[in-house]
């Protein structure tokens, strides 16, 4: 008699949990970069967080997308949002790695000022500054899942540092890294160059004749004027490159504006770079 009760419990306790394995929702997993798990489910994903309700709970959370490391769907898909680091006996495998990434750098990006050269010589500084700040601006809009470093703090850091642009070739891409404590920095030079130069004259002549009752020559004036228009056409390049704070350089190109402009203007080849860059997202 005990062995038929006993076997009558351990079936309703198995039918019990067999009915609870296929009636209760599985759930999602974030796991972060920090390596805490969030069980629940995601009710929403956009370029930057996630919305996600924990399991028995109606709170809504929102989480960035910097701090996750991957999201295991509840279907079991493993999506990946950042790349692991990997350890640092791996990476000093690496033969271009000396060191791994400090976590604190991690998805970090600084844009530098740009070089600016007219004519192959140095031009003004305040368009490399201004390039720094047209290229942060395009990236914080474009590059979902990256902290950027306003070109302010930027400029403060390695001024402190003693990293001026005339001397920042005495210092490798890791040192400027660790400086502004980064994983990527972003290194621009814009090149102007005199192109053709367009020119046009325009004029005319207004003669006046009086004559006298008999139709005769009496008085003759003559009043001319002649305008000359010169314009100078430039041709424009900006070249891009992209270093992590392992000194690889992951990203170079350099790109020459289609048409030559009269205002030396560079957005439209520093665009055309950036869209091609590994940091861009759309």
């Amino acid at each position: 008699m005990k062995k038929v009760c006993l076997f009558l419990i351990i079936t309703v306790l198995s039918l019990k949990l067999l009915a609870q394995t296929h009636t209760a929702p599985k759930a999602d997993v974030v796991v972060k970069t920090n390596g805490e798990e969030m069980k629940g489910k995601i009710t929403k994903i956009s370029d930057k967080d996630i919305h996600f309700i924990y399991t028995g709970e109606t709170l809504e959370y929102t989480v960035n997308k910097a701090d996750i490391l991957k999201i295991i769907h509840s279907s079991g898909r493993v999506e990946m949002v950042n790349e692991p680091a990997q350890p640092e006996p791996e990476r000093k495998k690496e033969s271009s790695a000396m060191t791994g990434s400090p976590v604190d750098h991690h998805n970090k990006i600084a844009v530098l000022p740009f070089g600016f050269l007219v004519d192959r010589q140095p031009g003004a500084e305040e368009v490399g500054y201004k390039a720094q700040e047209d290229t942060y601006a395009f990236l914080v809009q474009h590059s979902a899942g990256y902290n950027i470093l306003a070109p302010r703090t930027a400029n403060a850091l390695l001024i402190k540092a003693g990293v001026t642009r005339d001397k920042m070739r005495g210092f490798t891409m890791k040192e400027i890294c660790d400086i502004l404590g980064v994983e990527y920095v972003v290194d621009g030079t814009v090149t102007q160059n005199k192109g053709a130069q367009t020119s046009s004259t325009s004029g005319y002549d207004n003669t006046k004749v009086k004559r006298d009752d008999n139709d005769k020559v009496k008085n003759v004036s003559t009043y001319g004027s002649t305008n000359s228009y010169s314009q100078q056409r430039y041709e424009v390049s900006v070249s891009l490159a992209i270093y992590m704070d392992t000194d690889i350089s992951i990203y170079n190109q350099t790109h020459k504006a289609f048409f030559t402009n009269t205002d030396g203007s560079y957005s439209s080849p520093l665009e055309y770079l950036l869209k091609r860059c590994p940091l861009y997202r759309k």
